[in-house]
């Protein structure tokens, strides 16, 4: 029981992914897909938060005097994983907002969300097209 209580986070973000892809797959609405897209994202980044983190250990900061004392890496957390984070939300914000202007230009030319009715629309025309 300790084991699963102490792996619950990277638990909840396993669940959260398997959540978004289920809602990417499952769903025909484009705004609930980039949803599910958003849920996906957001559980690689607490997986990543968590592991990263050390229990007891500080910011890789080190001073002078720890440096003539000599240096303990394993009291010290990893700025990798955080720095990936932060990468990684800097591009889904940037990946969300495109998603979401092609959306709201498809639902301009479609009148709909739903992909399975935009792909309909566009092989009609274009077999009026080949006619």
């Amino acid at each position: 029981m300790n084991l699963f209580v102490y792996k619950l986070p990277e638990y909840c973000s396993i669940i959260c992914f398997g959540i978004g892809f289920c809602n990417l797959l499952l769903n025909r609405n484009m705004v609930k897909k980039i949803i599910g897209l958003g849920i996906m994202d957001t559980s690689i980044y607490l997986f990543l938060a968590v592991k990263g983190y050390v229990r007891g250990a500080v910011a890789p900061i080190v001073t002078y005097q720890e440096q003539l004392a000599g240096v303990d890496p394993t009291k010290y957390i990893n700025p990798i994983p955080a720095g990936l984070v932060l990468t990684g939300i800097v591009v889904s914000v940037s990946v969300t907002a495109i998603l979401l202007a092609l959306t709201v230009r498809m639902h301009e030319e479609f009148n709909t969300f739903n992909i399975d009715k935009v792909i309909h629309i566009v092989r009609d025309e274009e077999r009026r097209a080949e006619q």
